[in-house]
């Protein structure tokens, strides 16, 4: 989808130009860098914007505490994730650098699971534990998320978007696998208006 060509750049603050349209929250993590074909328009560009982002894609009930250092680690993980779904889609292969850097994320994920000793006549409660640091939890999250799509036969339903002006990565959910815009309402339909006047004007 595109930005204005007018917008103001480097934004202030990213968040009214995230866009949830990938179908996997790895993915629309990805689609935080804007434009990669063109301007490379940074939204996540503060340790607020990461909080918040982590909080509207359903990953914490709640923005974490975030610092720049996390911010750095977080854009880091990010094009990790972007450059091996791209060597995924394009068949060459992620390289073992990438894959690294998601791994090392993947222990972030996990809680401690307890079952809890109960009051007095009351069931016990198997439960996890609060997460230590929910904003490492939640980019660990991101990253399972990735590792499962890479390490999968769900490899196979990554898409970039096929916009000559978009660069959404997104997941296929579609019967027959063949989904080629990261909306149909958007991308999808500016590109049928554009192939529509291109061919009223060769009448």
């Amino acid at each position: 989808m595109d930005l204005p060509d007018d917008l103001v750049l480097p934004l202030e603050r990213g968040a009214p130009w995230w866009y949830w349209l990938a179908g996997r929250p790895a993915l629309d993590f990805v689609n935080t860098l804007r434009e990669r074909w063109w301007r490379n328009v940074e939204t996540l560009v503060t340790a607020e914007d990461l909080a918040a982002w982590l909080t509207e894609a359903n990953l914490l009930a709640e923005a974490p505490a975030v610092d720049e250092a996390l911010l750095v680690a977080a854009r880091e993980l990010r094009e990790a994730i972007s450059l091996a779904t791209d060597a995924v889609i394009d068949r060459s292969g992620p390289r073992a650098r990438e894959l690294r850097v998601i791994e090392a994320w993947l222990p972030a994920a996990r809680l401690d699971e307890h079952l809890v000793a109960p009051a007095a006549g009351s069931a016990p409660v198997f439960r996890a534990t609060v997460p230590e640091d929910a904003g490492r939890f939640a980019l660990g999250l991101l990253a399972r998320d990735a590792a499962q799509m890479l390490g999968t036969e769900q490899r196979e339903r990554l898409r970039i978007c096929a916009a000559e002006t978009c660069s959404a990565r997104f997941y296929d959910r579609s019967r027959g696998a063949r989904r080629r815009w990261c909306s149909m309402q958007g991308c999808g339909n500016v590109a049928k208006a554009r192939r529509h006047r291109a061919r009223q004007s060769d009448l």
